[in-house]
């Protein structure tokens, strides 16, 4: 079941890189497991669970964006950048299923956006309640998408 919920703007710690949306669930865990050392080894807290964010680009790739939330901006040091998930309205729903049923959730997340006269705005993440493994990415995903409602 879809909820809205109205998101602070939330300072992150991440590492990027290109690939196609099928390679995400492999590179995911390395790349969480690079961004929590990094922060480990500079006296850094998440401040909430992991989470992945792609940008669709022209060419059907995506660029990825795998990290934490953090309390305040990092500096750029190596393969970690700052970067930010965006406050505002949002709608959340939760995943269980297995991974490779995740599209259902983002099917779901599109009927309600059609039914509540709301549109997206931006791209969606997903956080990982379970933390990933070097096996995979967890059954207990949010997915969260910044909406804006349209006006009457």
């Amino acid at each position: 079941m879809c909820q809205v919920r109205a998101l602070p703007e939330q300072p992150t710690a991440v590492r990027r890189t290109r690939l196609v949306r099928g390679q995400l669930a492999d590179w995911v865990p390395s790349a969480c497991a690079v961004v929590a050392e990094h922060l480990l080894h500079r006296g850094i807290a998440p401040t909430g669970f992991p989470f992945a964010r792609c940008h669709q680009l022209p060419d059907g790739a995506v660029e990825a964006e795998v990290g934490f939330p953090v309390a305040a901006p990092i500096p750029e040091s190596g393969p970690v950048e700052p970067s930010t998930l965006p406050g505002g309205p949002a709608v959340a729903i939760w995943h269980t299923a297995p991974d490779e049923k995740i599209d259902l959730t983002y099917q779901a997340i599109d009927k309600w956006l059609a039914s509540d006269d709301a549109i997206a705005t931006g791209d969606s993440w997903e956080v990982y309640h379970d933390l990933p493994t070097c096996d995979y990415v967890g059954t207990r995903i949010e997915v969260v998408q910044p909406i804006t409602f349209v006006s009457a």
